[in-house]
């Protein structure tokens, strides 16, 4: 068997963790970096020992009380002691997790249609069908995880016809892709060998990004689709509060810093991209990977950490045009809710769909905010929206998936309601691009 990677890349998520120690050490009073006048104490001033789990938060209290906590070297020696510990524990987690036997053994389905690295699988199934579509930047593997736990196969167990777009990794055509490309040329073609398969118009199902190409898809080919399905589907990249906004324009201000790589390249790399989601939340790595480490690695919970992890850390490099696109466009200048968002010349208008819509916003989404999500239902005429009880991931991947988002997805695909009359105006016509 291949050796792990992940977590990806390694080397930034251990120096975040000795970041996190010298930070928390030199905010003691009488450390070797004194704070600055007006700063917090140590136990405030830095979220990375601002712990998050009840235990955590338990053994801080502990330290702040104990008698060391007046004294400035016994106190550092207890943080160190801490820190020690918590450092240690990342390391059994990362080790068991790259040591750990599962392995996935892909057995996928009959392939309708190929183009490039696309393919178009037919999970089967009796019933309405449905065109599942995932993000650019993330294998579409995460809706079929694995044994006994696959959104696509129970849907397909369930009174669905289910279908998917796997996009592939991008190679040397791919990576000259623009969003219009990717739109208005491979999906709708794959759109036109789903309809015919099924005989009919399907559901257009999106995850993440791929919400973003299904609307647009939608808006385009109105008579193709019975249906609109977004799952944790941002619109406004600058909801969530100030924070968010800036978070956002954040990432568009490393375009500069990232072009070299990607001139080079073609494509914005798997690590550059983990390192843009691990901003979301520095030390999330650290703490899933030492609570991991205290799970029994025999039990179901622990494969299926294992299969989430193995996904997470198989990316796929986003073809710069894309990236360019995404980063500057989405993040930077919030081109969808401005209007501003085009695919072939035409702006993405979500306003002007007129066919039975579903939207599933997780609120506990870290990649999506929520208000991101909702901000796009508001612009949806009568849309049912799913308030979901789970983060971005196990939203559609997660432990309690099946009943938080499988289920009541199951049954908006098998009647979404009175199909309207389509989008105000025709779309435009013609094959797309990136033949």
């Amino acid at each position: 068997m291949s050796p792990r990677r992940g977590p990806r890349p390694l080397p930034a998520h251990l120096n975040l963790a000795m970041g996190r120690a010298l930070l928390a050490l030199a905010s003691i009073p009488g450390g070797p970096m004194p704070p600055s006048p007006g700063s917090t104490p140590w136990s405030a001033s830095w979220p990375g020992f601002a712990p998050r789990s009840p235990a955590g938060r338990a053994e801080r209290d502990r330290i702040l009380a104990s008698p060391a906590a007046a004294d400035p070297e016994r106190l550092r020696a207890a943080v160190w002691r801490q820190l020690w510990r918590e450092d240690a524990a990342l390391i059994r987690g990362i080790a068991a997790y790259r040591e750990h036997p599962w392995r996935r053994e892909p057995a996928d389905p009959p392939s309708l249609w190929s183009e490039g690295g696309a393919r178009l699988l037919d999970y089967g199934g009796v019933g309405p069908a449905a065109l599942f579509v995932p993000s650019l930047v993330n294998r579409a593997s995460v809706l079929d995880l694995m044994p006994g736990h696959s959104m696509l196969r129970w849907l397909a167990g369930q009174g669905v016809r289910v279908l998917l777009l796997d996009w592939g990794s991008p190679g040397p055509a791919e990576r000259a892709f623009t969003l219009t490309d990717f739109i208005a040329g491979r999906l709708e073609r794959a759109l036109g060998v789903a309809t015919g398969a099924a005989g009919g118009p399907v559901a257009l199902v999106g995850y993440c990004m791929g919400g973003l190409l299904t609307l647009a898809s939608a808006l385009r080919r109105p008579e193709a689709v019975r249906g609109l399905a977004l799952l944790a589907t941002p619109w406004d990249f600058h909801a969530g509060g100030e924070g968010a906004a800036t978070r956002a324009r954040s990432a568009a201000s490393l375009l500069p810093v990232l072009e070299p790589v990607m001139e080079g390249l073609g494509a914005l790399p798997v690590d550059h991209l983990q390192l843009l989601f691990a901003g979301l939340d520095p030390f999330g790595i650290a703490r899933k990977f030492r609570a991991f480490g205290r799970l029994d690695p025999t039990s179901p919970r622990a494969a299926h950490f294992v299969a989430l992890e193995d996904w997470l850390n198989d990316g796929i490099p986003l073809p710069a045009p894309v990236a360019r696109e995404c980063l500057g466009g989405w993040y930077g200048a919030n081109t969808p809710v401005r209007g501003e968002w085009r695919v072939a010349g035409a702006p993405v208008e979500p306003a002007a769909w007129r066919g039975p819509s579903f939207l599933a916003i997780p609120r506990g989404d870290r990649i999506v905010p929520p208000e991101s999500a909702r901000a796009l239902a508001a612009c949806l005429p009568g849309a049912a929206v799913l308030d979901v009880s789970a983060g971005h991931i196990g939203m559609a991947a997660g432990m309690k998936a099946e009943a938080v988002l499988w289920a009541p997805l199951r049954d908006w695909l098998r009647d979404p309601g009175p199909t309207g009359p389509g989008p105000t105006g025709p779309g435009p016509a013609g094959p797309g691009p990136g033949s």
